[in-house]
């Protein structure tokens, strides 16, 4: 994994410098603030062209950004300046621009300025403060040209204006991620489940992320070479992670701690980043099949998340929420409560441990739902708060995000040996299923802790997709 690269260059009129004493001073140090505020913010390689104010210039920095391969760019918009400037800079991107209106300050001091007496120095204090005058003109001809772009205004010390910043280095660092990103493909679809099959080179192609496919006979062979300690210690770490059911039987804890540790290793093997899974077969395969859902919830919480019923999309919207903190639960619509005007939504599957509302319980299930076999699953609910829900959705018209915001609230749930959690939406929850269902999603979605859409939707925005908000 590379480090986020983030370009940042500042902009003004090469004529200035020689008319007004201290002005380039002055906003080269303003340049200096956003470089060391972005340094604070994100764990990132910043490459810093620096001030960017003739045509010479601008043709520097674009080979600097296209030799560093640049991941973002940050355009200081310091003074006044040329849209010759800026042009053949975005132009070499393979990136958008992300355009800093900020202010030194949230507004000129007057009546300081108008106190020097001499227009040529109020005229230098003027244009350190002139930063709205160019994004227009910038703004038009990025439009013109078809380059995409965004604005961020305020001013140097402006929480708003930061927290805005912040969410395109998470963004950022989301969609690098992602472009580094080793997904497994373990088993197959679960057949006749048409809405979550999927082109894997579309999916390739618009993240990055490269697809493994990965053999049952091979997590077979690792588990069956484990020694007795090993599985007795992953039983072990059951205990220490989960509420483990007095319930459950020895020998379902002995499976699913061996099916763990073999999955660990095929993970750490393929250095795999999220999974998507499902197979039922017969014998040893069968007995792999059905003991998966304890290890899987384990790797969730590591960051690596696992989709069941071989959902990939729903596997990359869960990687997207856990990269931006979210976490990212596995889950299905359960039914609507009118009386209560909440969603239910849970899975049987593997889920997300670090956003439940106290401890997973590890519990027996005698069958699973339209699957074959017995073992163990886990039961739990998301903790109350807001939640993000997220689907990565496939179209005749390509591939978007779908995603909403709402509130994990309290509430009778089933314990059936699920994740089951309630959610209330603004819309209200009839209208909700129906638009969200609309957008084009699979039945699956993942779930995810806090208000990230602001974050998702950056991620969009990078990606050059689709967003359709609910």
């Amino acid at each position: 994994m590379t480090k986020l690269r983030v370009g940042v260059f500042a902009t003004g009129l090469d004529t200035y410098w020689g008319q007004f004493e201290g002005l380039l001073d002055h906003l080269n140090s303003y340049r200096e603030e956003i470089v060391a505020g972005i340094y604070r913010r994100v764990d990132a390689e910043v490459v810093d062209a620096g001030m960017v104010d003739n045509p010479d210039r601008a043709a520097c920095a674009a080979e600097l950004f296209r030799e560093k391969g640049v991941d973002v760019v940050f355009l200081y918009v310091a003074t006044y300046c040329l849209s010759s400037t800026i042009l053949p800079v975005a132009r070499a991107l393979d990136c958008p621009l992300v355009l800093l209106n900020l202010q030194p300050v949230p507004a000129i001091d007057y009546n300081s300025v108008n106190a020097l007496g001499d227009k040529e120095k109020m005229t230098g204090v003027w244009l350190e403060h002139c930063q709205a005058c160019s994004i227009p003109e910038i703004c038009n001809v990025l439009k013109r040209a078809s380059l995409r772009y965004s604005v961020v205004t305020g001013y140097l010390a402006d929480d708003k204006a930061w927290n805005e910043i912040e969410g395109w280095l998470r963004a950022a660092s989301a969609v690098k991620a992602l472009s580094q990103n080793r997904m497994g493909v373990l088993g197959h679809y679960y057949s006749g489940m048409l809405d979550i099959y999927t082109d894997l080179t579309k999916l390739s192609s618009v993240f990055g992320t490269h697809f493994d496919m990965l053999e049952m006979c091979e997590l077979k062979t690792i588990r069956n070479s484990l020694k007795s300690g090993e599985i007795a210690e992953r039983v072990r770490l059951f205990g220490q992670k989960f509420d483990v059911s007095g319930d459950c039987p020895r020998t379902e804890l002995e499976r699913a701690a061996a099916t763990s540790l073999a999955m660990d290793r095929l993970v750490e093997k393929y250095a795999l980043g999220s999974m998507a899974y499902y197979y039922e077969g017969e014998g040893e395969l069968n007995d792999i099949a059905t003991s998966v859902i304890a290890g899987n919830t384990l790797l969730t919480g590591r960051g690596i998340p696992v989709a069941g019923e071989c959902d990939v999309k729903t596997a990359q919207a869960m990687k997207i929420l856990s990269l931006i903190g979210g976490g990212g639960s596995f889950s299905e619509f359960y039914a609507l409560d009118f009386k209560d005007d909440v969603v239910l939504l849970g899975h049987d599957g593997p889920a997300h441990p670090l956003i439940a509302d106290g401890r997973v319980a590890l519990v027996p299930l005698p069958v699973y739902h339209g699957k074959p076999g017995r073992g163990l699953s886990i039961q739990m609910s998301v903790r109350r708060g807001p939640v993000t829900l997220l689907s990565v959705c496939e179209t005749p018209d390509g591939v978007h995000l779908l995603a909403a915001e709402g509130e994990a609230v309290a509430g009778p749930v089933l314990n059936i040996g699920n994740t089951n959690s309630r959610y209330r939406f603004g819309c209200g929850a009839g209208e909700f299923i129906g638009r969200w269902s609309e957008g084009g999603t699979s039945h699956h979605c993942a779930v995810g802790v806090g208000k990230l859409l602001d974050i998702i939707e950056k991620i969009a925005f990078l990606l050059d997709i689709r967003i359709v908000k609910v």
